[in-house]
């Protein structure tokens, strides 16, 4: 009996490396197998946005694809997680937690001003990085140590607009009918304070909040008061109904729009021939642009930011590894980057440094 005992013994220990290699626990599989670096994405997929997040989204995936075709970084694959954000101050921060708490990103690209402000501190406490290729409200710049952008602050774009309204167009009488948000309120301030020290008249301000879609309230006061400008930043869908009650109640004046506005359902609508809007000028290498037609995605004015915004991390992960506080660190030390728009330097609070603008006419 205790022949048999031992003879079986001896066959088990001779199949035992054999059985942990089956399972996965031997050092040889372990070598040989990699979880993938996981980067969050918060935008808005749907919603008034969604045409502008689904670019940014093609054109971060595009760069995903580019890193894991040529070998990933360190041999790991890069992964987006894609959360809804929907561009509010109310969706992102429940995106961000399960980002952190369930996916544990280290880094989190968040598309707009409400989604970056409203989750920034959130990514400071749990020493994340939160980079955005679209939030331009002009508060960002304070958001924390942990927060960056490749997007220039409304403190650019809202000067350029009145600067624009007031030397180019000759106007001097201005209304404004802002969203209720951090981008439109930003914009709204830095707009009248320049029209204003440049010698003209703010007549009126108006807000409206991102679900208004009945604005004939604010649009009659305004007329009331006759502007020969009205400066209009607003998200596509309350644009597109404000405009169409713009029309109704027959207020004639030039209408300016912002960065928003470069979104072609807006665009298409019937009542906005004749408006102008200002936009980061593009300068897109004709590279990425044939890389967005073949994804079918447009060029609009958030999504190129997020191609290099994925090139840049995997470059910084490729030499420090995938640790939030690291990659912070190697941020601020990013200096004449060669993006798709032009080059990309960060400041010391994680802006960039330059910026160019024009306007668009529809």
């Amino acid at each position: 009996m205790l022949t048999i005992i031992y003879k079986n013994m001896k066959k088990f220990l001779l199949f035992l490396p054999l059985i942990f290699t089956l399972y996965g626990c031997g050092p040889a599989i372990q070598k040989n197998v990699s979880s993938p670096i996981r980067i969050g994405f918060i935008a808005p997929i749907t919603g008034d946005l969604a045409d502008l997040g689904n670019d940014t989204l093609a054109s971060a995936q595009i760069a995903i694809d580019e890193v894991n075709e040529n070998g990933g970084v360190n041999g790991q694959k890069l992964e987006l997680v894609v959360e809804d954000g929907r561009c509010s101050a109310k969706d992102a921060p429940q995106a961000a937690s399960k980002l952190i708490n369930v996916d544990d990103v280290q880094v989190i690209m968040a598309m707009c001003s409400p989604e970056v402000l409203a989750t920034a501190g959130m990514a400071n406490n749990q020493k994340r990085v939160l980079i955005s290729s679209c939030a331009s409200a002009p508060t960002v710049t304070d958001a924390g140590d942990y927060v960056f952008r490749t997007y220039p602050s409304d403190s650019f774009q809202g000067r350029f607009a009145a600067e624009y309204a007031y030397n180019t167009l000759g106007k001097r009488k201005a209304a404004i009918l802002a969203m209720q948000n951090d981008w439109g309120k930003g914009l709204e301030n830095v707009f009248a304070k320049r029209f204003q020290e440049l010698g003209g008249e703010v007549v009126l301000i108006q807000e409206h909040t991102q679900d208004s879609r009945d604005m004939r309230s604010q649009i009659t006061k305004i007329k009331e008061l006759n502007p020969d400008i009205l400066y209009f930043p607003s998200f596509t869908e309350p644009s597109i109904a404000g405009l169409k009650q713009i029309h109704d109640l027959d207020l004639h004046t030039t209408i300016l729009g912002g960065d928003a506005w470069n979104d072609p359902k807006l665009q298409k609508s019937d009542y906005a021939k004749g408006v102008q809007f200002v936009i980061p000028k593009p300068n897109y290498n004709k590279d990425w642009i044939q890389k967005m037609e073949m994804r079918h995605a447009g060029q609009t004015v958030c999504a190129p930011s997020a191609y290099d915004n994925v090139k840049i991390l995997a470059d910084i992960i490729k030499q420090v590894g995938n640790d939030g506080e690291k990659i912070k660190d190697q941020l601020y030390r990013v200096e004449g980057y060669e993006g798709v728009n032009g080059d990309i330097t960060f400041d010391q609070n994680g802006d960039i440094t330059d910026a160019q603008y024009e306007v668009v006419k529809l």
